[in-house]
């Protein structure tokens, strides 16, 4: 039975995991408390925020929460790191901070995409390499608006020519007179 404290604990972390849409599992062993600060603002710049915490704690939350457990990835010290919105910049910090030199202490070992989804280290990299959420939808919208584009410069093309044709007129009427 969890102490109060541990209670106190447990529903944070749960109310925390019932708002994200993914949780990434690094192990931070090794990092020294001014990198791990700047991990941490750089995930909460991306959209996140990681907490640490027991293994045993966050099994019970994501169990209260109906989410699947990351048995392969919760043994040793571990940060987990909570993405509110989009999960590929979050996946793109911790990436991005675990390749800088002198960070290699942070050991990325998975994740949980939308709470039943289990990630491998290669998976949660591959999340990392998708363009951010506003980068696809500019795709989206300039696929939908291209050929929107092109109907409007066929309807334009008539209008456009007479134009020039009045235009070549005025023109030759000017030097002729």
């Amino acid at each position: 039975m969890p102490t109060q404290a541990k209670r106190e604990m447990i529903d944070m972390l749960a109310e925390a995991l019932k708002k994200t849409d993914a949780v990434f599992v690094a192990e931070y062993r090794g990092l020294t408390v001014k990198k791990a600060n700047e991990l941490r603002r750089l995930i909460r710049g991306a959209g996140g925020e990681m907490k640490v915490c027991k293994n045993t704690l966050m099994r019970i939350a994501l169990d209260e929460c109906g989410m699947k457990r990351m048995s392969d990835c919760d043994s040793g010290p571990n940060g987990y790191v909570l993405s509110y919105g989009d999960a590929a910049a979050v996946a793109k910090a911790i990436r991005d901070f675990a390749k800088e030199k002198g960070n290699e202490a942070l050991v990325i070992k998975g994740g949980l995409l939308g709470g039943d989804q289990t990630l491998t280290k290669g998976q949660v990299l591959a999340l990392a390499e998708l363009p951010s959420k506003e980068a696809l939808l500019a795709q989206v919208v300039g696929t939908i608006a291209a050929p929107l584009r092109g109907l409007v410069t066929v309807l334009s093309g008539p209008q456009r020519n007479l134009v020039t044709l009045l235009a070549k007129i005025r023109d030759q009427k000017e030097s002729a007179a």
